[in-house]
């Protein structure tokens, strides 16, 4: 399969190296050299129109937030909103249209939708919304095409660079097994907890 790996952060770069032992990978950034932005449907327009032929698409990009509930502005939500929410969305509504029959779309949510910790309410409410969105338009995927997501814990590598103990997350190898899964897998309108992969 050809699978396009947007993002290329702690996430996009092991869910990248598990898929290149059996697939074509192309990874795609907002800086890289094969170029995409989430948050520009003219870039994801020009994305999937230059790379053809693709049978699947991760994302393992889009931000939010990280503050107490009494110091998020209106533009710390905004953000949530338009990157890691809507930027997805728009991925979605895009590469629907260019993947090959039967291909599929693996999206990023996250655990803080099911197991808040103060700072994570914006992070919470983006979470929450992605595991709605896929519930929902997975059911009108064309084509055969599949649409689920993954919902990651804090990775040991992102802990270990914040000086927190990294045995409170999983490494990001064994999360990105669970964007394996789904991509190689049947599910549709799935909403997989990585750590049961850890």
């Amino acid at each position: 399969m050809k699978v396009v790996v947007i993002g290329t952060g702690t996430i996009g770069a092991a869910v990248a190296d598990a898929l290149s032992s059996n697939h074509e990978v192309v990874r795609v950034s907002r800086h890289g050299p094969i170029k995409g932005d989430m948050e520009d449907r003219s870039s994801l327009e020009g994305l999937f129109a230059s790379v053809k032929d693709v049978d699947a698409v991760a994302v393992c990009a889009g931000v939010a937030a990280f503050k107490p509930l009494a110091q998020l502005t209106d533009e710390d939500f905004a953000l949530g909103l338009r990157s890691k929410l809507m930027g997805q969305v728009k991925v979605v509504q895009v590469a629907s249209r260019h993947l090959k029959d039967g291909g599929s779309i693996t999206l990023s949510g996250g655990i803080l939708a099911h197991l808040p910790q103060p700072g994570g309410a914006a992070y919470s409410l983006v979470n929450a919304a992605l595991e709605g969105f896929v519930v929902g338009a997975a059911i009108e995927m064309p084509r055969g095409i599949r649409l689920n997501l993954v919902s990651p814990p804090w990775m040991s590598e992102t802990l270990k660079s914040m000086g927190q103990d990294p045995a409170n997350g999983i490494p990001a190898a064994k999360c990105a097994r669970a964007y394996v899964s789904l991509i190689e897998g049947r599910q549709n309108g799935e909403i997989v907890d990585a750590r049961k992969f850890a």
